[in-house]
């Protein structure tokens, strides 16, 4: 298949992708046969095409996992059985400034299920704008609660979006409507947008960031470095914040490159007028590294744990008087 053939004038090359099915040693259907050869064909494209790839039960195990997981995420959705918490974000002086919504999935028996396993999945299945949807209202009603606390009148709630998600049609509508309806200030939301949204449609993005831009909404570009980081992304959008990833926080200390990943990152987002901000600060040797560099918002463990609704006003709350008896 590899050696080029000709048609009229032209020249043409092509490649194949082959998925093998060894058969003779276990009952079986012809359907079967099929099936079995479509998914090592499939495997052989995702390991970069132009090769082959044998089936194995593990992969019919791991096609059958996922269809179970996606059949359940979708009544986890239609039943609003997943949750927000929702974590703290601190300036220099440890004041709290704002917090990040989480969305968490609990699966009975397995426990929580990584973010980057189930949003995908919600994308894949159809159901991340009723998931998306639904975690703007929740953090917005959160958002316009908060108002009336003296201790959270100032925070700014950060909601992740998926790329998927911020582009589809209505995204911008679905916003102002969960604004509208619950009551919460533009100003003190923030959407975190991940650097797969940008190789998409960046002039869609661009007229979409402007339009909740011009009603106060802010941006943060979460996960910074590990994507498809360009300036020329930079200088066009209508960002506010760059978030340094935590695979780079984590190694600060002991890592050369990641120190001098984290050290540019925060050089580049001061001189664009940015603010920085690192997330999964767990130790005091990290946080004091941050600090030499310039980062000036920190969000982790070393600060603060992810917490419930009510977990988190009572927290805001504790940390407030023991600023007040301090003073």
């Amino acid at each position: 298949m590899a050696e080029p053939f000709q048609s009229q004038s032209l020249q043409y090359r092509a490649s194949g992708s082959v998925g093998i099915n060894l058969f003779g040693h276990l009952p079986t259907t012809v359907d079967e046969l099929i099936r079995h050869a479509d998914l090592a064909m499939y495997q052989a494209k995702t390991a970069g095409k132009n090769t082959y790839r044998f089936f194995d039960s593990g992969m019919q195990k791991m096609v059958d996992e996922r269809a179970w997981m996606g059949n359940e995420l979708r009544h986890a959705v239609q039943r609003k059985q997943l949750s927000l918490h929702y974590q703290g974000q601190f300036d220099v002086q440890h004041g709290l400034v704002g917090a990040e919504a989480l969305l968490l999935w609990s699966f009975p028996g397995r426990g929580l299920v990584p973010l980057e396993v189930f949003i995908p999945l919600a994308e894949q299945i159809g159901v991340i704008r009723e998931l998306g949807n639904w975690v703007l209202g929740v953090a917005c009603v959160e958002l316009a609660r908060w108002a009336a606390i003296p201790p959270m009148a100032h925070l700014v709630m950060a909601v992740n979006v998926s790329s998927q998600q911020f582009q589809l049609p209505g995204f911008v509508a679905a916003v102002f409507d969960a604004l509208s309806r619950t009551g919460a200030r533009p100003d003190r939301s923030k959407l975190e947008l991940t650097e797969s949204v940008l190789i998409q449609d960046l002039s869609g993005v661009r007229r979409s960031m402007a339009t909740l831009k011009a009603h106060g909404v802010g941006f943060s570009l979460d996960d910074f470095g590990t994507g498809y980081s360009s300036l020329k992304y930079l200088k066009q959008l209508a960002l506010e914040q760059l978030k340094i990833d935590q695979s780079f926080v984590a190694d600060v200390m002991t890592d050369s490159h990641d120190a001098a990943i984290a050290r540019t990152i925060v050089t580049l987002g001061h001189s664009l007028g940015l603010q920085v901000i690192a997330e999964g600060v767990e130790t005091v040797a990290q946080r004091d590294f941050l600090l030499s560099i310039g980062c000036n918002i920190f969000q982790g463990y070393l600060y603060s744990e992810p917490h419930s609704a009510k977990a988190f006003e009572d927290f805001v709350c504790i940390k407030q008087r023991g600023a007040n008896a301090q003073a």
